[in-house]
Protein backbone atom coordinates (compact mmCIF):
# COMPACT_ATOMS: atom_id res chain seq x y z
CA UNK A 1 0.00 0.00 0.00
CA UNK A 2 1.17 3.55 -0.75
CA UNK A 3 2.24 5.86 2.08
CA UNK A 4 -0.25 8.37 3.46
CA UNK A 5 2.32 11.01 4.29
CA UNK A 6 5.86 12.05 3.46
CA UNK A 7 6.43 14.15 6.58
CA UNK A 8 4.92 15.14 9.93
CA UNK A 9 3.19 18.28 8.66
CA UNK A 10 -0.60 18.51 8.79
CA UNK A 11 -1.56 18.83 5.14
CA UNK A 12 0.43 17.65 2.14
CA UNK A 13 -0.69 18.26 -1.41
CA UNK A 14 0.27 15.72 -4.07
CA UNK A 15 0.80 16.99 -7.64
CA UNK A 16 1.23 15.21 -10.94
CA UNK A 17 0.67 15.83 -14.64
CA UNK A 18 -0.52 13.85 -17.64
CA UNK A 19 0.28 14.18 -21.32
CA UNK A 20 3.75 15.64 -21.20
CA UNK A 21 5.07 13.27 -23.87
CA UNK A 22 2.08 13.48 -26.22
CA UNK A 23 2.18 14.90 -29.73
CA UNK A 24 -1.28 16.45 -29.41
CA UNK A 25 -3.65 17.96 -26.89
CA UNK A 26 -3.14 19.91 -23.67
CA UNK A 27 -0.98 19.00 -20.71
CA UNK A 28 -3.14 18.48 -17.62
CA UNK A 29 -2.10 18.52 -13.97
CA UNK A 30 -3.88 17.81 -10.71
CA UNK A 31 -3.31 18.59 -7.05
CA UNK A 32 -4.90 16.55 -4.25
CA UNK A 33 -5.02 17.01 -0.48
CA UNK A 34 -6.24 14.21 1.82
CA UNK A 35 -6.61 14.44 5.57
CA UNK A 36 -3.50 13.27 7.40
CA UNK A 37 -3.37 9.48 7.67
CA UNK A 38 -5.90 8.85 4.88
CA UNK A 39 -5.78 5.29 3.56
CA UNK A 40 -7.09 3.69 0.40
CA UNK A 41 -5.45 0.45 -0.78
CA UNK A 42 -7.01 0.81 -4.26
CA UNK A 43 -5.07 3.98 -5.09
CA UNK A 44 -1.96 3.53 -7.21
CA UNK A 45 0.01 5.13 -10.01
CA UNK A 46 -2.53 5.79 -12.79
CA UNK A 47 -0.32 3.95 -15.31
CA UNK A 48 -0.74 0.74 -13.30
CA UNK A 49 -4.56 0.89 -13.36
CA UNK A 50 -7.10 0.06 -16.05
CA UNK A 51 -9.19 2.91 -17.46
CA UNK A 52 -12.28 1.45 -15.74
CA UNK A 53 -10.48 1.42 -12.37
CA UNK A 54 -9.16 4.96 -12.90
CA UNK A 55 -12.64 6.26 -13.73
CA UNK A 56 -14.09 4.63 -10.59
CA UNK A 57 -11.27 5.96 -8.41
CA UNK A 58 -11.73 9.46 -9.82
CA UNK A 59 -15.13 9.59 -8.11
CA UNK A 60 -13.68 8.25 -4.85
CA UNK A 61 -10.86 10.82 -4.89
CA UNK A 62 -13.23 13.71 -5.55
CA UNK A 63 -15.42 12.50 -2.68
CA UNK A 64 -12.67 11.78 -0.15
CA UNK A 65 -10.21 14.62 -0.81
CA UNK A 66 -10.21 17.65 1.48
CA UNK A 67 -9.45 19.61 -1.68
CA UNK A 68 -8.37 19.07 -5.27
CA UNK A 69 -7.63 21.15 -8.34
CA UNK A 70 -7.07 20.51 -12.03
CA UNK A 71 -4.97 22.69 -14.36
CA UNK A 72 -4.75 22.64 -18.13
CA UNK A 73 -2.34 24.28 -20.56
CA UNK A 74 -3.26 24.29 -24.23
CA UNK A 75 -1.12 23.48 -27.26
CA UNK A 76 -0.39 27.08 -28.31
CA UNK A 77 1.04 27.86 -24.88
CA UNK A 78 2.98 24.57 -24.79
CA UNK A 79 4.60 25.60 -28.09
CA UNK A 80 5.31 29.07 -26.72
CA UNK A 81 6.84 28.25 -23.32
CA UNK A 82 7.93 24.58 -23.87
CA UNK A 83 6.40 21.44 -22.41
CA UNK A 84 8.33 21.44 -19.13
CA UNK A 85 7.25 24.99 -18.26
CA UNK A 86 3.72 24.18 -19.43
CA UNK A 87 3.61 21.19 -17.05
CA UNK A 88 4.77 23.42 -14.18
CA UNK A 89 2.15 26.04 -15.12
CA UNK A 90 -0.62 23.40 -15.16
CA UNK A 91 0.51 22.25 -11.69
CA UNK A 92 0.47 25.85 -10.44
CA UNK A 93 -3.07 26.27 -11.81
CA UNK A 94 -4.17 23.11 -9.97
CA UNK A 95 -2.52 24.21 -6.70
CA UNK A 96 -4.20 27.64 -6.98
CA UNK A 97 -7.60 25.94 -6.73
CA UNK A 98 -6.85 24.33 -3.35
CA UNK A 99 -8.94 26.03 -0.67
CA UNK A 100 -7.23 24.58 2.41
CA UNK A 101 -3.90 25.64 3.96
CA UNK A 102 -1.18 23.40 2.50
CA UNK A 103 2.00 22.78 4.47
CA UNK A 104 4.00 20.91 1.82
CA UNK A 105 3.76 20.10 -1.89
CA UNK A 106 4.72 16.59 -3.01
CA UNK A 107 5.71 16.82 -6.67
CA UNK A 108 5.99 13.76 -8.88
CA UNK A 109 9.30 13.84 -10.74
CA UNK A 110 12.68 15.46 -10.26
CA UNK A 111 12.01 19.11 -11.13
CA UNK A 112 9.53 21.83 -10.22
CA UNK A 113 9.24 25.60 -10.43
CA UNK A 114 8.61 26.72 -6.82
CA UNK A 115 5.10 27.84 -5.98
CA UNK A 116 5.24 31.07 -4.04
CA UNK A 117 4.88 30.65 -0.29
CA UNK A 118 4.91 26.85 -0.29
CA UNK A 119 7.70 24.37 0.37
CA UNK A 120 7.95 21.45 -2.01
CA UNK A 121 9.78 18.19 -2.38
CA UNK A 122 10.29 16.39 -5.71
CA UNK A 123 9.85 12.61 -5.58
CA UNK A 124 10.88 10.48 -8.55
CA UNK A 125 8.13 7.91 -9.24
CA UNK A 126 6.15 9.55 -6.44
CA UNK A 127 2.87 8.39 -8.00
CA UNK A 128 3.85 4.86 -6.98
CA UNK A 129 4.88 5.85 -3.44
CA UNK A 130 2.42 8.38 -1.97
CA UNK A 131 -1.38 8.37 -1.98
CA UNK A 132 -1.85 12.07 -2.72
CA UNK A 133 0.46 11.96 -5.76
CA UNK A 134 -1.21 8.76 -7.02
CA UNK A 135 -4.59 10.45 -6.64
CA UNK A 136 -3.32 13.50 -8.56
CA UNK A 137 -2.00 11.21 -11.30
CA UNK A 138 -5.45 9.59 -11.60
CA UNK A 139 -7.32 12.92 -11.76
CA UNK A 140 -4.89 14.34 -14.33
CA UNK A 141 -4.98 11.20 -16.49
CA UNK A 142 -8.78 10.77 -16.44
CA UNK A 143 -9.31 14.48 -17.17
CA UNK A 144 -6.88 14.41 -20.09
CA UNK A 145 -8.26 11.14 -21.48
CA UNK A 146 -11.76 12.69 -21.51
CA UNK A 147 -10.42 15.74 -23.38
CA UNK A 148 -8.72 13.56 -25.99
CA UNK A 149 -11.87 11.44 -26.49
CA UNK A 150 -13.77 14.68 -27.06
CA UNK A 151 -11.17 15.95 -29.58
CA UNK A 152 -11.37 12.55 -31.30
CA UNK A 153 -14.95 13.34 -32.33
CA UNK A 154 -13.81 16.05 -34.72
CA UNK A 155 -10.48 14.38 -35.67
CA UNK A 156 -11.22 10.62 -35.74
CA UNK A 157 -8.44 9.75 -38.22
CA UNK A 158 -5.74 10.22 -35.52
CA UNK A 159 -7.18 7.58 -33.18
CA UNK A 160 -7.05 9.82 -30.10
CA UNK A 161 -9.83 7.81 -28.44
CA UNK A 162 -7.25 5.01 -28.15
CA UNK A 163 -3.76 6.59 -28.26
CA UNK A 164 -4.75 9.80 -26.37
CA UNK A 165 -2.36 11.83 -28.50
CA UNK A 166 0.77 9.76 -27.83
CA UNK A 167 3.09 9.04 -30.76
CA UNK A 168 1.92 5.52 -31.54
CA UNK A 169 2.62 4.09 -34.99
CA UNK A 170 -1.06 4.57 -35.89
CA UNK A 171 -0.94 8.25 -34.86
CA UNK A 172 2.33 8.86 -36.73
CA UNK A 173 0.99 7.14 -39.87
CA UNK A 174 -2.16 9.31 -39.65
CA UNK A 175 0.02 12.41 -39.40
CA UNK A 176 1.83 11.42 -42.60
CA UNK A 177 -1.50 10.71 -44.38
CA UNK A 178 -3.50 13.68 -43.08
CA UNK A 179 -0.97 16.25 -41.89
CA UNK A 180 -1.18 17.91 -38.49
CA UNK A 181 -4.11 19.87 -37.06
CA UNK A 182 -4.57 22.74 -34.61
CA UNK A 183 -4.35 20.35 -31.64
CA UNK A 184 -0.87 19.10 -32.53
CA UNK A 185 2.18 20.50 -30.74
CA UNK A 186 4.19 22.22 -33.45
CA UNK A 187 7.27 22.37 -31.18
CA UNK A 188 7.35 18.55 -31.09
CA UNK A 189 8.86 16.35 -33.78
CA UNK A 190 5.67 15.27 -35.56
CA UNK A 191 7.17 13.97 -38.80
CA UNK A 192 10.24 11.89 -39.68
CA UNK A 193 13.15 13.82 -41.19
Amino acid sequence: MLASNFSDVDLECGCDEAGRGCLAGPVVAAAVVFKKGYQNPALNDSKKLTSVKRDALRQVIMRDALAFGIGRVEVDQIDEINILNAAFLAMHQAIQQIQVKIDLLLIDGNRFKPYEGLKHVCIVKGDGKFLSIAAASILAKTERDAIMKELHQSHPHYGWNINKGYGTQFHRDALISNGSCAHHRKSFRLFPD
